[in-house]
């Protein structure tokens, strides 16, 4: 086959409509992701009351979890083998996180035959699942990192800190109960959950910010239910008891009601979501195709019989006044003294192609500028992350330990929380000392 521009640019359309297409593959397996995320905190409240009750209270319920997650389980499992993303080009940080998830999923069935037979603390049962839960969360993450596409990519990172929010939500939900449940305040579970309180805040607050209008009134609108206000009672209840004040075991059943309440709206958000995604990407696969067929029967002729290099280079470099310049895309002489040539079929053709290409340009120049603002969002989460795991390599703190601190010196300094992490990656003994085991002679 002859190499020829029109080739050349059917070819690029014919990359965007695989990337629209693998980008609809992503869109579903987050999907799937989202629903075992759901019912995986599910099951991981209904243990928490179990365990923490010793058994006698929603062994029932976590049975019924049980049988709800094994169906999604299987599904995930389903859509990593017909996607076939091994040989897609898949990065390979989504697979080493696909190949986490499945390890986890094998771990799970472990911990289910410790929690029967309550070996577990409720506390410790919590911290596993949330575990397996935050290696999905990050597969979430992972695909939405590489969307091309601006409009579906802001949905996407909607999604992400959707489903982060709903997990910290998830925790809060099984922490309380079990704290409820057992009957003792504990100090360091307080802790938990103002922290727990605080993640979801930050979380919500970039998922509206990149939600669809409609998708954010609703979210508004779940937050003038009375429940929401039950909610807060019994947050102040759990958040300002003095350390080792007996709770009412009782307000345990009505805490986890009103939690659970506030996730099923956080997750008839996600469903929203997630299904206004699967349509843009059906829209967006839809108007691609058509762009591509339009081009080829622009190009057709072109194909057949393409114009002469040299009248080509004149049409799309302007060397009249800087002969000794670079070549410059862009600038065509438009005056009445081009040869009439260039008014001959010859001309038309380039002059259609070069408009194809010009707008395809231009196209993708803006689908890049949108993108920006996307992978900004997601880059700052990233670089909390890592900021998150080097105080914890490097000071010996929990992850709960290492956010705060991040959040205090963020607070401190009235600086942005992205720009204190990425200095504590830069310059780790300056923002927060030397480590704890470094000694001065």
């Amino acid at each position: 086959m002859t190499l020829s521009a029109s080739h050349l640019v059917l070819r690029a359309k014919q990359l965007e409509l695989d990337a629209v297409r693998h980008l609809a593959e992503r869109v579903e397996l987050a999907g799937v992701v989202g629903q075992l995320i759901d019912a995986l905190q599910r099951e991981r409240g209904a243990t928490s009351i179990y365990l923490a009750s010793a058994g006698q209270r929603f062994q029932s319920e976590r049975q019924a979890a049980l049988a709800a997650v094994r169906p999604v389980e299987a599904s995930l499992l389903t859509l990593f083998h017909e996607q076939g993303l091994l040989t897609q080009g898949a990065a390979a940080r989504t697979l080493s996180l696909m190949a986490w998830v499945l390890l986890d999923l094998q771990a799970l069935a472990v911990l289910r035959q410790q929690i029967d037979q309550r070996i577990p603390t409720a506390h410790e049962a919590v911290a596993a699942y949330s575990r397996v839960i935050a290696g999905l969360v990050e597969l979430v993450y992972q695909l939405a990192d590489a969307a091309p596409h601006p409009g579906i990519s802001r949905q996407l990172v909607a999604l992400v800190h959707l489903i982060q929010g709903k997990e910290a939500a998830g925790q809060e939900r099984a922490v309380g109960a079990a704290l409820f449940a057992s009957g003792a305040c504990s100090e360091a579970q307080q802790l938990r959950v103002v922290k727990l309180i605080d993640a979801q805040e930050h979380s919500l607050k970039v998922f509206e910010e990149f939600a669809q209008p409609a998708l954010q009134a609703l979210w508004q609108q779940h937050q003038l239910t009375p429940n929401v206000a039950m909610l807060e009672r019994l947050r102040r209840t759990l958040c300002t008891a003095r350390h080792g004040t007996v709770l009412d075991a009782r307000l345990s059943d009505s805490w986890f009601e009103a939690a659970s309440v506030r996730i099923a709206a956080l997750w008839q958000c996600e469903v929203e979501l997630v299904e206004g995604l699967r349509q843009a990407c059906a829209a967006q696969l839809d108007a691609t195709q058509q762009d591509l067929r339009d081009s080829e029967g622009l190009l057709r002729q072109l194909r057949d019989n393409p114009p002469p290099h040299t009248h080509a280079v004149s049409r799309f470099f302007n060397t009249a006044e800087q002969p000794d310049a670079v070549p410059v895309l862009g600038s065509h002489p438009d005056s009445a003294d081009e040869p009439t040539a260039s008014a001959g079929p010859d001309a038309a053709q380039v002059s259609s192609l070069e408009e194809l290409l010009q707008a395809q340009t231009a196209r993708l120049a803006s689908m890049e500028s949108e993108l920006e603002t996307a992978r900004r969002a997601l880059h700052e989460r990233k670089l909390i992350e890592r900021a998150k795991g080097a105080l914890m390599a490097r000071m010996g703190l929990t992850e709960d330990a290492a956010f705060r601190a991040l959040q205090k010196t963020s607070m401190d300094h009235n600086r942005k929380l992205v720009d204190v992490a990425e200095a504590a990656l830069a310059l780790p003994d300056l923002v927060f000392g030397p480590r704890p085991d470094t000694h001065q002679n």
